[in-house]
């Protein structure tokens, strides 16, 4: 349906588009711009392998918790305001981070930017709904699905960069000038697109799903280390459920929730939820093995390795503009699964891969995958947006993004663990193989 303060469209709507897509790479590119500078942080800050991991993974975790509550504050108090308000506090964070003295300060300053973004990437999406008109919201979304793919692809690249060239805070610090464009953009360009109506905020359905997402994705981050089957993972598991199956019960319930569980009855949005669910394991789990893969196995640098990734990130970019053509010709029902075959089909031919494998052939398996990804995001993130009411339109897209968040926080647990334990698995058997003292191994 057409916004009914705008139904032929915003007339300053391709600038608003311009400013929320650089609102979400703020966002989504700190999802990997800090993994080339571990090894970094390890020396500089003498942080262990719990602290490091507690620097990637607080931002994960906070973002991903929060993102519903923040997309349904942002439905009921302003989207404009919760977007300004996200990024001037992602950036404050992104300083306390730059210049943090301690790994307890920069997770800390992590944890602040988490909440930041939580606020700001539901808001980009729903603001960008209300500004289009039905007729060019699907090629509007495109773009933004482009933006939120790419830049998780850049973000190692562009932390090698500058790690190249700057100290370690470089990574962080590139944040600000970005918000500071952003927050222009915004205060200039982008109306206030909630609705009015003075509904109440559900504060413990606010508290239930914030908790049950914040256990299930800790769950899952430290899963590899605890053990999938250890005493503390299982616990959080089940409390995550219980209070996930409390929301449910509370919000079919209540006359104003936080969201309307029985749009996940109607059968393309589940399916639309479950195709991102999907992709973001995969991009997510074969990035993290990517990775280290091209700097353990074939020696290049942080910089190298992730120049090496961006196939991925031209090839979405190239189908995902070509998606909403497609699924208005074919349907959703063909676009979808062919993109999801697609992006098999790549991963399949990645798994090929050897020791003395060359990087052509692992430049067409990546951007197999980067097409796949270009035909899936745009169709689903419509059907997500499209079957939501547009008074909760911010926490629509609020679980389309935490949704991705989660597939993409259990790709790097799962694979990892997979990988790990296939690795010790044949260097132990190698090793004794080639008598190698037991000492030794």
């Amino acid at each position: 349906m057409p916004n009914s303060r705008w139904p032929l469209g915003h007339p300053r709507r391709r600038q608003i588009l311009l400013v929320l897509c650089l609102s979400l790479l703020v966002v989504v590119i700190d999802n990997t711009i800090l993994n080339t500078a571990l090894p970094t942080l390890a020396r500089v800050l003498h942080a262990g392998t719990s602290s490091l991991q507690w620097i990637a993974d607080a931002y994960t975790l906070c973002f991903a918790a929060l993102l519903i509550p923040a997309g349904a504050l942002g439905d009921r108090y302003g989207r404009k305001l919760s977007l300004l308000g996200g990024l001037g506090v992602f950036g404050l964070g992104s300083v306390l981070a730059a210049f943090s003295s301690g790994t307890g300060t920069l997770i800390g300053a992590r944890v602040v930017m988490g909440l930041g973004a939580a606020f700001v990437m539901p808001a980009t999406l729903s603001i960008l709904n209300a500004v289009f008109p039905p007729k060019e919201r699907p090629q509007a979304i495109a773009a933004w699905s482009a933006v939120a793919g790419v830049g998780i692809v850049i973000g190692p690249t562009l932390g090698g960069l500058l790690l190249s060239h700057f100290w370690w805070g470089s990574v962080f610090l590139i944040n600000v000038p970005l918000v500071v464009v952003a927050l222009a953009g915004v205060t200039l360009t982008v109306p206030e697109t909630a609705e009015p109506g003075g509904r109440r905020l559900d504060i413990p359905g606010t508290a239930a799903v914030a908790g049950a997402l914040f256990l299930l994705v800790d769950a899952i981050i430290e899963a590899p280390s605890r053990g999938w089957t250890g005493p503390v993972t299982l616990a959080e598991v089940a409390a995550g459920l219980a209070l996930l199956g409390g929301f449910a019960w509370w919000e079919l319930r209540i006359p104003e929730p936080l969201i309307d569980l029985r749009v996940f009855a109607v059968r393309a949005f589940s399916a639309a939820a479950a195709s991102v669910t999907v992709i973001f394991f995969a991009l997510f789990g074969s990035l993290f093995v990517l990775t280290q893969y091209l700097q353990l196995v074939h020696g290049y640098s942080p910089l190298s390795a992730g120049v090496r990734a961006l196939p991925f990130a031209l090839a979405m970019a190239a189908a995902s503009p070509v998606s909403p053509v497609l699924a208005a010709r074919l349907g959703v029902r063909v676009v979808i699964p062919a993109g999801i075959a697609l992006m098999g089909a790549g991963l399949l031919d990645l798994s090929t891969v050897g020791v003395h494998t060359s990087y052509p052939p692992l430049a067409v398996a990546v951007a197999i995958m980067g097409a796949g990804m270009g035909l899936v995001m745009a169709p689903a993130s419509q059907t997500i947006m499209s079957t939501v009411p547009a008074h909760q339109a911010g926490a629509g897209s609020a679980v389309n993004d935490t949704i991705r968040e989660v597939g993409g926080a259990m790709g790097i647990a799962i694979v990892g663990s997979l990988s790990a334990a296939l690795f010790r698995s044949r260097l132990g058997s190698t090793l004794t193989a080639a008598h190698v003292p037991h000492r030794v191994t």
